[in-house]
């Protein structure tokens, strides 16, 4: 039997993408997708996408979705307790893999497999270390379209926020942002594609700028999908209203 997996689903490009190649593989049954929304806003964590595209978006994949609610801004100790406590339901369930879309962050991928291995699961990573540029561009010739709804003020300006990612959006980005933006420099959500059975309806709403407060503690325990220097700047987030 095929080992059991949970896909941890951002909404954007890079978990399409990982997902894709997972389903071609067909090595693993997905047992659900799995998504952080923030609690206070109903919204994905960091990408600013309302739950509702979320739902719209399993329901056109075909999997079953697990959202996993965290608090707004929540410290790290909080944000473990509530994924170990989830994961060790799956466990309970049968599940003993889980399936990422990093691409080259060793510090992130070690820390998940750090956690992984004390509840006895397995990282699974399908597009580690594949060239960024190579991924975007097979993205794109597969005929996936997704749509930048959040940007880090640090790398790029209000005018990328909104804009579909296609060839001319690549050539437009600054030289230090990675065409991923596996950096966090910017994020995404996908609405249509081959794991896709119809494309996502919505409509582009407001642009609105956001500002996070620094932990007050010497140390960041933020669980935010932020750096520290992050919270010296801002995010522009488009709203994207379901149809």
């Amino acid at each position: 039997m095929k080992p059991k997996a949970i896909f941890n689903w951002s909404s954007g490009k890079d978990s399409a993408l990982a997902l894709y190649k997972v389903l071609q593989s067909n090595d693993y049954q997905i047992h659900s997708l799995l998504t952080s929304v923030n609690s206070h806003y109903n919204r994905i964590s960091m990408h600013g996408v309302r739950a509702e595209l979320l739902e719209e978006q399993a329901k056109s994949i075909g999997l079953p979705l697990h959202k996993m609610e965290i608090p707004e801004m929540p410290s790290m100790e909080i944000y473990e307790d509530i994924m170990k406590t989830t994961l060790n339901n799956f466990k309970k369930e049968g599940v003993s893999h889980s399936i990422f879309g990093d691409i080259f962050l060793e510090d992130l991928r070690k820390y998940r497999e750090d956690k992984l291995t004390t509840i006895g699961f397995t990282g699974v990573f399908p597009l580690w270390k594949i060239d960024t540029t190579a991924l975007i561009q097979e993205f794109i010739a597969l005929g996936f379209k997704t749509i930048v709804t959040c940007v880090n003020e640090k790398y790029l300006d209000k005018s990328f926020v909104g804009r579909v990612i296609d060839q001319q959006f690549i050539n437009d980005l600054p030289s230090n942002v990675d065409v991923c933006g596996e950096n966090g420099e910017f994020h995404t959500f996908t609405f249509d594609g081959p794991i896709f059975s119809n494309p996502i309806q919505f409509e582009i709403g407001e642009i609105v700028h956001r500002k996070y407060e620094k932990p007050k503690s010497s140390v960041s325990n933020s669980a935010c999908d932020t750096d520290d220097t992050a919270f010296d700047y801002g995010f522009w987030y488009v709203d994207l209203i379901p149809n």
